[in-house]
């Protein structure tokens, strides 16, 4: 269902459930329950309350198509201006003071002022045997009643404008790039909602006792009668009173809650704009709060495009090192990086297995120049020393305090010379007891090692360097990730286009 239907069903449930509980509700008890009426006197009433009633209903809808009116023209539009966007945000932000207008003056004019001239037709009719200063006690009740009314009303609407202001607000980034601005008075301040609310909830009981009071003592009932009205009246008061207090709590602890959540979701790393359907202080304070998370997502994609740099100037300067092996730190990433996202490993870790990758050999700025770039076979002793070369790097990693979300790059440095039947080194280990990174990235090093030119031999051709590593597949190599290797390598088949057949027809290739 279209966000605006919802909306406007969800309104015409909050009026329906403030009707009940505040006209038919708390008014018809005060009423019924305040005056001694005949059967007959009971149903006239009624009858008045009806006529009124329907009338007030019929001045409330027209009100509310008016006021809803800008917002079902931008809904109802596939791609409506900046303007009539920007018109149904206000229009939406204001909807709660806008729903208090609508109350007040049709339960005036349409409910009040109606059923007062009707009643007042009545007494003379004879169809109500009561005095007339009732009708004076009635138009006062009538206006309190619109009063809670309202109340009730304004504080449920709050509660539902929520989804339709941000969707409003998404389509006006969407379709034109920025957002719907507000002015001063599309603002309810919360000062204003304390006080109105407590001065109705505390002045409202008063009015509404001290009126009915003075109606039940007109009515000359003995003391007894009055007592156990007056118990019945007083709990109802306390229950008016406790909802519209709840009613103020929960709208100021909704906003709360949610700027809660969001802060903890930016402890926990998700770092994400809050929506903003509020009308009060709070719209200022949520604003603040997304412009916040707007630096700090820029902050952040500034420093991971400058880490990013970082680790690939460290491979660039220590590739310079050997002309030789100049962007093999670069070969041996994207070979790992392609083995890792076709094994399906999660999007969060390729970027810490490149980041690995680049580092790989790192460890090699400790090896002596006539060690490292010496020509020809190394001895033993030399081969000992360049084996160590995993080893510095961790050490020179550890030196750093690479922070936590940097630590599983080590890994990498440390085992990516490990063979999967333990014959590897630094520690020997075996199988699938060598991390992860170690294994994928010892298959791309291979690779690129095998392919490279070097001072005392050419680069070996593909064909053969795979040949090789298929033959250490579950010996030197782990044999799942080298398999996917191997097909990310194999050569794709060009079609073969026979342009004319023997009978001169023009061929497709086959399959």
């Amino acid at each position: 269902m279209p966000v605006f239907q919802l909306v406007e069903r969800q309104l015409i449930n909050n009026y329906i459930l403030g009707s009940l509980f505040a006209v038919f509700g708390v008014g018809s008890l005060f009423i019924f329950e305040t005056l001694d009426l005949s059967l007959r006197e009971t149903l006239v009433l009624l009858a008045i309350m009806g006529v009124s009633g329907m009338l007030m209903l019929t001045l409330e809808y027209s009100v509310y198509r008016r006021h809803i009116r800008p917002v079902a023209r931008a809904c109802a539009s596939e791609a409506p201006d900046f303007r009539m966007i920007e018109a149904a945000y206000r229009t939406v932000h204001r909807f709660p003071f806008l729903t208090i207008k609508r109350i007040l003056g049709p339960h005036l004019f349409g409910l009040s002022v109606p059923a007062s001239l009707l009643s007042f037709f009545a007494i003379r009719a004879g169809l109500l045997d009561l005095p007339y200063r009732l009708i004076g006690f009635a138009c006062f009740g009538a206006v309190l009643i619109a009063i809670l009314h309202a109340l009730i009303e304004f504080f449920l609407t709050y509660r539902v404008t929520g989804p339709l202001l941000a969707h409003l607000n998404d389509q006006a980034v969407v379709l034109h790039g920025r957002q719907p601005a507000l002015n001063e008075d599309d603002m309810i301040s919360l000062r204003q909602k304390m006080l109105i609310s407590t001065l109705i909830i505390g002045v409202f009981p008063i009015f509404l006792f001290s009126l009915a009071s003075g109606i039940q003592l007109s009515e000359n009932e003995g003391i007894r009668s009055y007592w156990s009205w007056a118990a019945l009246i007083l709990v109802v008061i306390l229950g008016v009173a406790t909802f519209c207090s709840l009613l103020l709590y929960e709208n100021i602890k909704k906003p709360i809650s949610a700027l809660q959540t969001s802060v903890e979701n930016i402890e926990a790393g998700r770092i994400e704009l809050m929506d903003n359907p509020y009308s009060d202080e709070f719209f200022h304070l949520v604003k603040g709060f997304n412009h916040m998370v707007d630096s700090i997502k820029g902050r952040d994609a500034e420093n991971a495009q400058l880490l990013d740099a970082l680790f690939t100037l460290f491979a660039a300067t220590l590739d310079a090192r050997d002309p030789y092996t100049a962007g093999h730190s670069q070969r041996v990433a994207e070979y790992t990086v392609r083995i890792a996202r076709a094994a399906g490993i999660a999007s969060g870790e390729l970027d810490l297995i490149r980041k690995s990758a680049l580092l790989h050999d790192i460890g090699k700025i400790g090896i002596r120049d006539d060690v490292l770039l010496k020509e020809g076979r190394l001895t033993d002793v030399e081969f000992d020393r360049i084996k160590e070369h995993p080893v510095i790097g961790v050490h020179i990693l550890e030196q750093i305090e690479l922070p936590e979300t940097l630590q599983g790059i080590i890994p990498g440095v440390k085992y990516h010379h490990e063979r999967y039947d333990g014959k590897g080194y630094p520690e020997g280990l075996a199988g699938e007891s060598i991390p992860l990174f170690g294994r994928i990235m010892a298959i791309a090093d291979a690779y690129d090692a095998m392919t490279s030119d070097r001072p005392y031999r050419k680069g070996m051709p593909a064909e053969k360097a795979l040949s090789i590593l298929e033959a250490g597949k579950g010996t030197q190599w782990d044999p799942y990730y080298l398999q996917i290797f191997l097909e990310l390598m194999k050569p794709k088949e060009e079609p073969k286009w026979n342009l004319k057949s023997s009978n001169g027809k023009v061929s497709t290739p086959s399959g």
